[in-house]
């Protein structure tokens, strides 16, 4: 089943075009990165397909709701993790769980909350004000706090950014034990990160969607040694898909 889809999709603000008609599609339970240089389209994109903003023309469908007729209805399925750590600092870990149940209204809150601790391996510092975690921590609780309504999809944006290798690859496996159970579309600015965690990958380029597939497929199309060297060649060099 489709999951995401984008037809045509575009975006200008005043005499600029951002994102020039593009075409995608990610399959149910897919974790997709969407990579590409800054100024490339890709945060636009994101914000047109997570809601935030209104495509200038083409068409957009979530788990098959159509965002024209339909944009509630997507809220209400989706959530988004932000770069920015989305957390209340003088809560404690626990709290902010609770708080952000309330929000959504959850119908069984303790459940949910207890499973997304035992998902994040939250429990040793449930009691713990969510200002004095590590990084590694407040980012774990950030993206916990994004699945207490269950969404179907949810967009990741830089989960891993400024943490020590240790931390990343603990929010890793944190990460890869939710791929197939909810579609993920991320967005990094680390080529080993989209590497080990995407079942596909998309590179965009000045507004235009110029290659989509696995990380071994995009190093063959590029030619390249490695995975970075086929982004850079394939950012840089605009070769289409």
């Amino acid at each position: 089943m489709v999951a995401i889809e984008a037809k045509n999709l575009t975006k200008t603000f005043g005499e600029k075009t951002a994102v020039k008609g593009i075409n995608l599609t990610i399959e149910q339970g897919e974790l997709f990165a969407l990579l590409g240089t800054n100024g490339a389209g890709k945060t636009t994109t994101i914000q047109m397909l997570s809601t935030l903003i209104q495509p200038t023309s083409g068409e957009i469908s979530i788990q098959g709701l159509t965002l024209q007729k339909e944009k509630q209805k997507i809220r209400e399925i989706l959530n988004v993790s932000p770069q920015e750590t989305a957390i209340a600092p003088n809560l404690s870990v626990k709290e902010n769980l609770e708080f952000m149940a309330g929000v959504y209204q959850i119908e069984h809150p303790q459940e949910k909350i207890q499973e997304l601790i035992r998902v994040f391996q939250l429990d040793e510092v449930l009691k713990q004000k969510a200002k004095t975690l590590s990084g590694g921590w407040q980012r774990r609780l950030s993206i916990s706090i994004s699945l207490i309504n269950t969404p179907q999809v949810l967009f990741l944006d830089e989960p891993t950014l400024g943490l020590d290798v240790i931390a990343q690859k603990e929010l890793w496996r944190v990460i890869g034990q939710l791929k197939g159970n909810i579609t993920i579309l991320l967005t990094t600015h680390y080529m080993e990160e989209a590497e080990h965690l995407s079942d596909r990958i998309g590179i965009m380029a000045n507004g235009n969607l110029v290659a989509v597939g696995t990380a071994e497929e995009l190093i063959q199309k590029a030619h390249a040694k490695n995975f970075e060297d086929a982004f850079v060649q394939i950012a840089t060099g605009g070769e289409l898909a």
